[in-house]
């Protein structure tokens, strides 16, 4: 459960997404764990990093950043300012990892080869910030090394973190692992479908409708009887049949109609 940063959590909202999944028939295999309760292993990899002399601390602010950087791939590319230390009478606000000559490149099963060179592209990027919040890219590659994940399957709209992912898995000495980055499906003006552009929430209490229609978006081709399944029925169909040569090869797609209504 990604509850990293304390200021952003909703009370309640990873009890409503467990029921959620319940209620779509999801499973997973033993306890949840949260992020909120694994800063052990978030700050011995951080030291790993350190040890390493990776790692650096930052001052420079998110203006400063900004007025300074050059657009990247999801925002000002970091500059480097502080590499070679922070300036007298100056505090760190962030731990960064020093990305020069990381260069990262991987096959998706879905999008193709992807390359980056990190130092172009984002530049050194957080993995600690000073008010106690271990960043995304550095937390969620510790998640998946502990829980011994394998294979990726993601919106296309995190394609672009994965290069920084796999560059700390490399850092670390953990396994690379595979990917498949899935269209994201968006609204008629290219939004992707979410709270911030209005779309509707799913309907816990009737979930197929939803279902059908994500794996008809898929390119899975359900057959029309199946909305009339039980969600049991539904997931029976579609692992039998699933086929990842069927899903589109891009990064969006429009969401049908009742995907729009439902999601």
């Amino acid at each position: 459960m990604d509850d990293l940063d304390p200021p952003r959590v909703v009370p309640g909202a990873a009890d409503d997404i467990l029921r959620t999944l319940e209620a779509c028939g999801m499973e997973w295999d033993g306890k949840v764990v949260y992020q909120s309760a694994r800063g052990d292993a978030y700050h011995n990899a951080l030291h790993r990093l350190r040890e390493k002399g990776l790692v650096y601390p930052c001052a420079c602010s998110r203006r400063e950043i900004a007025d300074s950087a050059v657009a990247g791939v999801e925002g000002p590319v970091y500059p480097g300012t502080c590499r070679g230390g922070i300036a007298g009478g100056r505090r760190a606000r962030a731990l960064r990892l020093d990305t020069r000559g990381a260069a990262i490149a991987f096959e998706d099963a879905l999008q193709g080869r992807i390359a980056a060179a990190l130092e172009k592209e984002c530049g050194d990027f957080v993995l600690y910030r000073h008010d106690g919040v271990y960043a995304y890219q550095l937390a969620v590659v510790v998640d998946d090394a502990g829980e011994g994940i394998t294979d990726i399957v993601r919106g296309a709209d995190l394609l672009g973190s994965t290069p920084r992912q796999i560059c700390v898995q490399q850092l670390l000495g953990l396994p690379q692992l595979r990917y498949a980055h899935l269209p994201v499906a968006v609204n008629a003006a290219g939004e992707k479908l979410s709270k911030q552009t209005l779309a509707a929430p799913l309907d816990a209490a009737q979930p197929l409708p939803a279902l059908v229609a994500a794996l008809s978006f898929l390119g899975q081709r359900p057959p029309r009887d199946l909305a009339r399944a039980t969600v049991r029925e539904f997931w029976d169909w579609a692992m039998r049949n699933w086929s990842l040569a069927h899903v589109p090869r891009a990064a969006t797609a429009p969401a049908p109609s009742l995907l729009n209504d439902e999601l």
